[in-house]
């Protein structure tokens, strides 16, 4: 907070001035969260909830024209997760050779389905909570970026190919010890509590087809990774698994609209010291989304985000999520927006942790998210 008071102090056009080719930019949100029957996110949002603040500060240059470096810092608290604990989210160098090859190395975005590079910047999107089923929020540390490198490039088809832009990426991630599934592990009957993070390899690609109509893009995205790690009283260990995502979207004027599929089958055990735990998942989520800008500083929008574990009965609410939400966002200016979002939330296998629900959790849960921003 007290970085962005004082780039805000110094003001825009001085920065661009006394820095030169350096880029900085950075956003702070405040959101409420009130909900009905079940609480969220580990939050006591039945009674209402503020612990949801998320700010992000980034720094960037242009060493020559096809070298770019930057980093950014992010701190984040959502009930009990996050806290005062600045992270790296991303750190990179970005070579381009030509439009169609480029490299970048670090900790790197990875470029899955049509948000999950995106979910850091808040400012870009409509919603104050992107689908669920797919762009877990209390998990988004974890999947944003992984430790390794990228090759990417854009090849252009011509006027009546349009362009196909593509991203291959190899390398390794670590589970965030202060986010969703470090939290669950910890939490009874586990109570796997780890010094370290658990971590695993992961490489994949994602390739996508934008078409000569404007403003329509096909693509699909492949992943994957496996997770292992140790605690004084057990452990964790998934093998590699493959994760498929296929979208598109499309955008005219004031209308988007957009949708996404996604399979992900995990299998692994989590042994502790008294007993073995095997686990297996068969994840599958879908959601469909559209908006439309009323005027110029107000846009509303729709979803209804699916998931299911066809690995299980997919009759019992444990092991689905259904939401319906209807979102709003106010563009003060350019530096300060407002979202007004419900959720109708049928099913509890997403969200809900048994810390803050220790009387279980009811089937049907509605969940009202406000959320003011500025950004630079």
């Amino acid at each position: 907070m007290l970085i962005l008071l004082c780039v805000c102090s110094i003001g825009i056009p001085a920065i661009a001035q006394d820095l030169s080719s350096i880029q900085i930019h950075g956003f702070v949100t405040q959101g409420l969260l009130n909900s009905s029957h079940n609480n969220f996110f580990t939050a006591n949002t039945t009674s209402g909830s503020v612990q949801w603040t998320d700010g992000a500060i980034s720094v960037s240059d242009s060493i020559t024209d096809k070298l770019r470096v930057g980093i950014q810092l992010h701190m984040y608290e959502l009930g009990q997760l996050g806290g005062p604990h600045l992270d790296v989210d991303w750190v990179s160098g970005d070579y381009r050779v030509k439009p169609w090859l480029g490299f970048r190395a670090g900790k790197v975005k990875t470029r899955v389905g049509l948000f999950n590079d995106s979910q850091d910047v808040d400012a870009v999107h409509l919603w104050a909570l992107l689908p669920e089923s797919m762009y877990q929020t209390d998990n988004k540390s974890f999947l944003l970026a992984h430790f390794g490198f990228d090759v990417y490039g854009t090849m252009n088809l011509g006027e009546k190919g349009g362009k196909v832009l593509y991203t291959g990426y190899a390398g390794y991630r670590d589970l965030d010890l202060h986010g969703g599934y470090i939290n669950t592990l910890r939490q009874a009957p586990l109570f796997l509590d780890f010094p370290s993070a658990p971590s695993g390899s992961i490489y994949g690609g994602d390739t996508r087809w934008q078409a000569p109509l404007r403003g329509l893009t096909i693509g699909m995205s492949a992943s994957v990774s496996n997770l292992n790690g140790t605690a004084p009283t057990g452990g964790i260990s998934a093998p590699a698994s493959l994760l498929l995502a296929y979208y598109g979207q499309y955008e005219k004027g004031k209308f988007y609209a957009a949708t996404e599929y996604r399979k992900n089958p995990v299998v692994g055990t989590i042994p502790t010291s008294f007993f073995t735990v095997p686990f297996s998942l068969d994840e599958r989520a879908w959601y469909v989304m559209t908006s439309y800008r009323l005027i110029t500083k107000l846009q509303v929008g729709t979803y209804y985000s699916h998931y299911n574990d066809k690995s299980k009965d997919t009759t019992l609410p444990a092991n689905y999520s259904k939401d319906w939400t209807l979102s709003s966002r106010y563009d003060f200016n350019q530096y300060f927006y407002a979202k007004v979002e419900g959720h109708f939330v049928h099913g509890t296998a997403l969200d809900f942790y048994t810390v803050n629900n220790p009387g279980g959790n009811k089937t049907n849960s509605n969940l009202l998210a406000v959320k003011a921003g500025f950004t630079f």
